[in-house]
C-alpha cells in the first residue's frame, strides 16, 4: 500500500484525484485551527472511498501536526515492510525523520506536490531485474507509446521535473529499465518535440498527442 500524508497546513494539494483508482490511501492531516477546507479537495478525497481518512489534529505547536504524521507512519509501518510513504508537504523540517526512517528500511519520501508521486508499482507485476529478457525484449516503440499514454492520463499532474520524469518511467515499467534505457528512451521523446527540457536541464514540459 501507498500511503499519502497531506500536511494541509503547509499545503493545498491539486490533482490528488489521478490517484485514485490506484493503490493509495490518503490521510488529510488538519489543523487544530483550521475550520475550512476547499471544496475542490474535499471532492478529490471522495474519489477514494473508505481509502481517504481527515485526521483533525490536537495542539498549536509548531510541530504538532509533523508529529502526528510521524506516529501515523509508525503504526502502519509496524510489521508491513511493504508499505510506501509519501508526504506531501514544503516543509524541510521532515528531512531529518525521513532519514532516520530510511534507515530503518522505512520508504517515505517528501514531496512538494501530488505530481511529483512516480506510479505504483501494479500489485500482480513482477519485479524484473536489469537487462532481463522481459525488459529488454518490448520494443522501443511500445515503450514509448505506453510513458505517452502514461503522461496523457495524468493531465496536468504530470512529472516537473526531469529526474521525477525518470522515476516515473522507471516505476512504469516495474523498474526493470537500466540507466542507459531510460536516457534513450527521454532522449526520444526530447528529439519528438514530446517532451521539452528546459535550459537549466531540471524541468520539462509537454506536447502530447492522443
Amino acid at each position: 500500500m501507498n500511503y499519502v500524508l497531506i500536511d494541509l497546513e503547509n499545503i493545498q494539494p491539486e490533482h490528488l484525484s489521478v490517484l485514485a483508482g490506484q493503490n493509495f490511501k490518503v490521510l488529510v492531516f488538519v489543523g487544530q485551527n483550521q475550520s475550512k477546507i476547499s471544496f475542490d479537495l474535499v471532492s478529490a478525497v471522495q474519489h477514494f472511498g473508505k481509502n481517504a481518512e481527515y485526521i483533525k489534529i490536537q495542539g498549536n505547536g509548531p510541530n504538532a501536526l509533523d508529529f502526528h504524521i510521524a506516529f501515523y507512519i509508525g503504526q502502519f509501518s509496524a510489521g508491513n515492510s511493504d508499505s510506501h510513504f509519501h508526504i506531501i508537504s514544503k516543509d524541510k523540517g521532515f528531512d531529518p525523520l525521513i532519514k532516520h526512517l530510511e534507515s530503518k528500511k522505512i520508504r517515505v519520501h517528501r514531496h512538494p506536490a501530488i505530481s511529483d508521486i512516480p506510479p505504483p508499482k501494479p500489485v500482480e507485476a513482477k519485479k524484473a531485474s536489469k537487462g532481463s529478457k522481459a525488459a529488454s525484449s518490448a520494443p522501443q516503440e511500445e515503450r514509448l507509446r505506453k510513458i505517452v499514454d502514461f503522461l496523457i492520463a495524468r493531465g496536468n499532474a504530470r512529472p516537473r521535473k526531469l529526474k521525477t520524469l525518470s522515476n516515473s518511467i522507471n516505476a512504469l515499467f516495474s523498474k526493470s529499465l537500466g540507466e542507459s534505457d531510460l536516457d534513450a528512451l527521454i532522449d526520444e521523446l526530447v528529439k519528438r518535440d514530446t517532451v521539452i527540457v528546459s535550459s537549466n536541464k531540471s524541468n520539462v514540459s509537454y506536447q502530447l498527442k492522443k
